[in-house]
């Protein structure tokens, strides 16, 4: 989806960099020397992938957390030929999404996902073992407790000595948020996180809300998804209308539902999980689990902006 055709027809889209954020005087100052003064500001600029604590990735590896470098990705994979080896760094939902789908989509590459401790250990054991099958399936080879140290242009390191061949690295390990709350003097956590209450309300700047990845609710984070972006962005418009309107807002009340990890085109897990993510023991998986992850990736599209949103796009 166009994000003009996301946005309201009185929205005015800017393209650029913001540099900093004056609070006090309420002005955002872009990279490109323009400002935009406002009244209320919500604080939402995500986050991408880590890639300062393994040595070389900067330089070597890819990563699907942003689209300039999926698409640099995409095109460095036509250029690797048949029975090359690829490692896809990090064991959590990204990293399996990842090493999944390029095995179905390129069975002839020797994918190799590697990770620090179990994969996928925040779900259930009958989660994990429907993941790991799945993935034997696609002849993923699957290195557990095993960390990376050290990325270069043919090889990836392990820190156990280990030296494993790659034409191609992916990381999808860790997330970091821009630091552009402190940069402009906001109060974040140690990760760079800019601070909320639990109506989303910045403390020392009542006109700054903050909704998704890079920020820290009671200076807790919330995990990256759909399930989390939608609610949180509808719950700060919430909270501005409200004041606007003299109201207090209302405290956010974070409800998830579940974990669902595309396994490539045809299956997928999908773990029940408790309000506060915590994994139950319902797990759907093959191509009912599948069917169930792409409804879901296209309510997200067709709710997520849409004002009139059902209950499960609502954590008031």
């Amino acid at each position: 989806m166009p994000l003009t055709a996301a946005l309201h027809d009185r929205a005015r889209l800017v393209v650029g960099t913001v540099a900093s954020i004056d609070a006090r005087g309420q002005v955002v100052h872009l990279t490109a020397g323009e400002s935009i003064s406002y009244g209320y500001l919500v604080y939402a600029v995500g986050s991408t992938s880590r890639l300062d604590h393994v040595d070389g990735a900067r330089e070597h590896a890819f990563t699907v957390s942003e689209y300039e470098s999926a698409l640099a990705l995409r095109q460095r994979l036509t250029t690797v030929t048949a029975g090359a080896p690829v490692v896809v760094v990090g064991g959590g939902l990204t990293g399996i999404e990842t090493a999944a789908e390029l095995a179905e989509l390129r069975p002839k590459l020797s994918v190799t996902l590697v990770s620090s401790g179990q994969v996928a250990e925040g779900l259930n054991e009958k989660a994990r073992a429907r993941i790991l099958r799945a993935l034997a399936s696609h002849s993923v080879e699957v290195i557990e407790g095993s960390r990376v140290t050290r990325i270069n242009e043919r090889k990836v390191e392990l820190a156990d000595g280990r030296m494993l061949a790659a034409e191609c690295a992916v990381v999808a390990m860790a997330s970091a948020v821009p630091p552009l709350a402190l940069k402009s003097g906001l109060p974040a956590d140690a990760d760079g996180r800019l601070l909320v209450d639990d109506t989303l309300t910045c403390p020392n700047s009542p006109n700054i809300v903050g909704a998704g990845d890079a920020v820290a609710i009671d200076g807790m984070p919330l995990r990256m998804s759909c399930q989390a972006a939608i609610p949180l962005g509808a719950h700060a418009a919430d909270t501005i209308l409200r004041r606007i309107e003299g109201k207090p807002p209302k405290a956010v009340n974070p409800k998830f539902i579940s974990q669902c990890i595309s396994l490539g085109r045809r299956a997928a897990v999908v773990q029940r999980t408790d309000s506060k993510d915590n994994p139950r023991s319902t797990v759907v998986s093959g191509r009912t689990g599948a069917l169930i992850k792409e409804q879901i990736c296209t309510s997200a599209l067709k709710w997520g902006v849409n004002p009139r949103r059902p209950v499960m796009y609502t954590w008031s």
